[in-house]
């Protein structure tokens, strides 16, 4: 059976039609649901094997990116997500809905306090937007989205605070310690960013692209792997490139789920 997956809406929330796509694609059934529908009970969490937090301007971020949406979601749904994530289905927060998930405290599971953010997503070094292609590499064997995938993933950014940064040092171990760093920024040959712009595009922290949680479950990145699974969405498509588009991520959360 196609795994059922909840495209999560809210007010100022984009690009949920093209993740809509990439699940269709990566051989899942795409509900894209509006919050307040979940609100009404009109769709019930349980129903679906998968969760998507997309990208956009959710509330139109006010108070901070994503940050109105992480309230929600801990004011309205903290249990039925928290029950989600312990039964080991997949989630993936894109963008906004990275910046969502970081804020409602989701990859802080692990911990013995909760009110501690280990990490969160600020402006970009460059104080300003930036919408442009990136080359991402796979780090994480833990990350049940990323851990097969042998090739790089070119795709977009378009964010104004994906500047990954932890807390301090004892933090930083933790993330490396517990294998929860799953995607780099590199350059397009796959070597080291080191920082440097634009390879890394909004100064994060070690070239931290995206994180997964603990349980390995939930993955939280800035780009946009949902713009390029079709080979002709590449810029260079016409330069006859081929390849690196990141369907594979998806192919991977939905063969994840039906194993739940």
């Amino acid at each position: 059976m196609k795994p059922k997956t909840l495209i999560l809406h809210a007010s100022g929330t984009n690009r949920d039609n093209d993740i809509a796509e990439a699940i269709e694609k990566a051989g899942g059934i795409p509900n894209i649901v509006h919050i307040n529908q979940l609100k009404t009970k009109e769709y019930k969490w349980n129903d679906f094997q998968l969760l998507v937090v997309p990208g956009g301007f959710s509330y139109a971020d006010a108070l901070g990116a994503g940050k109105l949406l992480a309230i929600d979601i801990n004011t309205y749904f903290s249990d039925e997500i928290n029950s989600f994530i312990e039964k080991g289905k997949p989630v993936i927060g894109i963008c906004n809905g990275f910046q969502a998930l970081i804020k409602s405290g989701v990859f802080d599971a692990s911990t013995s306090n909760k009110d501690h953010r280990r990490a969160t997503l600020t402006f970009n070094e460059s104080g300003h937007f930036e919408c442009r292609w990136v080359t991402l590499m796979n780090k994480s064997k833990k990350c049940i989205w990323t851990s097969t995938l042998t090739d790089l993933i070119d795709c977009p950014v378009a964010h104004g605070e994906g500047n990954f940064q932890i807390s301090n040092d004892t933090d930083i171990d933790l993330f490396i310690n517990n294998d929860q760093i799953a995607l780099l920024y590199v350059k397009p040959d796959g070597s080291p960013a080191n920082n440097s712009y634009p390879y890394n595009p909004n100064g994060s922290l070690l070239d931290i692209a995206g994180i997964c949680n603990a349980q390995g479950n939930v993955l939280g990145l800035m780009p946009h792997p949902e713009n390029h699974i079709h080979s002709y969405q590449h810029p260079h498509y016409f330069r006859n490139y081929i390849g690196k588009t990141g369907l594979n991520l998806f192919k991977n959360g939905i063969k994840y789920a039906n194993q739940i």
